[in-house]
């Protein structure tokens, strides 16, 4: 899957932003005192564990989707993802009434597998490599034409995903400092375009798995480093850094907060416990960052995106069992 490397630019977000107006939800921002107490700063929560297909990649597959034209529309999509970016492919392909294929990896979230399903996608399995998903991927581009919609180096995936910071930053424009999730690059890519274009003095910070921290390594060499074997318990954060995604997020001066998967999942018990939200790791990492540098973020005003809320019930109460320990 070879992505386009054109890079978008805020008017791709404000264009987005129209397009998928009519299929989205605006998502509400959440705010709760007792975590402010914890953290020693202001939290306000972007929360697209709400959004449809249970997280912001929605946005993005949506303008994907609906930025096709007709003809390529009509010879189907085909991606690959470990589930949300599946599942949201998915559902705007229904939407518009056309095929996907979505190539996803042995050992993937079941929950998020029977959710790409149920959106009417076929499943085509390879082995947990993102060379795995790459080379199947082309295989089915190469039999059914479809076209091939990256899960984070896609232009307009990308544009789609900044319009959840568009929408936060309509309704908090003070923001001092925002903190999405690192995996991929696309939500923060997005949020890099939204930010700098309407609160060009806010901080961007990236929570990344310590597990995964093809990031980390990357920023500090100045370069793209990819030679990580992901570990973690966030599987929505096992992509590799995008070569796109990392020159936006550089020129928006980002900085990457390594989290810990325990701090993670004692994140993602406090939010369920203090807000009764219940969000997956790869979105609890935002608070496990904030938490875990609270001098960083003391005083501040902060965003922080809830990034997806698609958690495999079956393995709950191991993961909580795992914060509590």
């Amino acid at each position: 899957m070879t992505p386009d490397l054109s890079l978008p630019g805020f008017g791709d977000v404000l264009d987005a932003a129209a397009r998928i107006a009519p299929h989205v939800h605006s998502t509400p921002v959440l705010h709760a005192r007792a975590l402010d107490a914890v953290a020693g700063a202001t939290l306000h929560f972007k929360a697209e564990h709400l959004q449809r297909v249970g997280a912001f990649k929605f946005r993005g597959a949506c303008n994907a989707v609906f930025s096709l034209a007709d003809a390529d529309a009509a010879r189907g999509l085909v991606t690959h993802s470990s589930g949300n970016h599946g599942a949201a492919l998915a559902l705007a392909a229904r939407l518009r009434g056309i095929p996907c294929h979505v190539v996803v990896p042995d050992g993937a979230v079941r929950a998020k597998l029977v959710a790409i399903e149920q959106y009417g996608a076929t499943l085509h399995r390879c082995a947990p490599t993102i060379h795995a998903r790459e080379a199947m991927c082309a295989q089915v581009q190469a039999a059914t034409a479809a076209t091939a919609v990256h899960p984070y180096t896609d232009p307009r995936v990308i544009a789609g995903q900044g319009t959840a910071v568009l929408e936060l930053l309509t309704v908090h424009p003070d923001l001092e400092a925002l903190v999405v999730p690192l995996g991929g690059g696309g939500l923060a890519a997005g949020s890099a375009l939204a930010m700098r274009a309407l609160a060009p003095a806010c901080a961007l910070y990236l929570a990344e798995p310590s597990g995964a921290a093809d990031g980390a390594r990357s920023f500090a060499r100045g370069t793209l480093d990819l030679d990580v074997v992901p570990d973690t318990v966030c599987d929505g954060l096992r992509g590799t850094l995008g070569a796109l995604n990392f020159a936006l997020l550089q020129h928006a001066g980002a900085q990457v907060l390594s989290v810990d998967d325990r701090a993670t999942l004692a994140a993602m018990r406090l939010l369920w416990t203090r807000t009764k939200q219940l969000v997956e790791p790869s979105s609890a990492v935002v608070l496990a960052a904030v938490l875990g540098n609270r001098p960083l973020f003391a005083g501040r005003k902060v965003g922080l995106v809830l990034s997806g809320g698609n958690v495999d019930l079956d393995a709950l109460p191991a993961l909580l069992a795992n914060a509590a320990g």
